[in-house]
């Protein structure tokens, strides 16, 4: 029996592009759309980006200067959780940072890595009020779950959003600094 060229080719192609056609459809429409539309309805999520492989969830974030960063964290991981699965998530934070929050920042980071690294994560709101003591618009606010350290700086119009992992991975700058 002689197999024509032309035929099987073509029948390859149109094999292939309904196949990964129809895996992207799947990931595009059943997965990524509602993450991304849950992601985008959580109040003080001012826009988000996404990216979805089949063992990570990457999601980057712009918050409002009000926004909670906790409560959008946990709401990403419960309500999302069907779509995530297993997957991995890593979300990197935006806000609206001016150089001199960044400045204000990097003087109170070594006593929060210290408590970090100590455990004393009652010490991180301490630390923060007498750093912020020293400037007249700074508000400071900091919460902490079973994973996570949640820092929000905002002075002025500058805000900044750190997320602090309660477990280290080594020793240095955290992965969402």
């Amino acid at each position: 029996m002689k197999l024509r060229l032309l035929p099987v080719v073509i029948s390859i192609v149109i094999s292939s592009a309904v196949l990964f056609g129809g895996w992207f459809a799947y990931t595009s429409f059943a997965m990524e759309n509602p993450l991304s539309n849950l992601i985008s309805q959580v109040p003080g999520v001012a826009s988000s980006t996404m990216k979805l492989t089949n063992d990570r969830v990457d999601i980057e974030v712009n918050l409002k200067a009000d926004a909670n960063l906790k409560t959008v964290v946990d709401t990403i991981h419960k309500e999302g959780a069907s779509i995530i699965g297993k997957r991995t998530v890593r979300i990197d934070v935006k806000g609206n940072p001016s150089a001199d929050l960044e400045q204000w920042w990097s003087k109170a980071l070594f006593e929060v890595a210290q408590a970090m690294e100590t455990k004393h994560y009652a010490d991180i709101p301490t630390t923060l009020q007498k750093y912020a003591a020293d400037v007249p618009n700074m508000k400071v606010d900091s919460q902490m779950d079973e994973n996570n350290v949640y820092i929000r700086l905002t002075n002025g119009d500058a805000t900044k959003f750190i997320m602090l992992p309660r477990k280290s991975t080594q020793m240095g700058v955290w992965p969402n600094e």
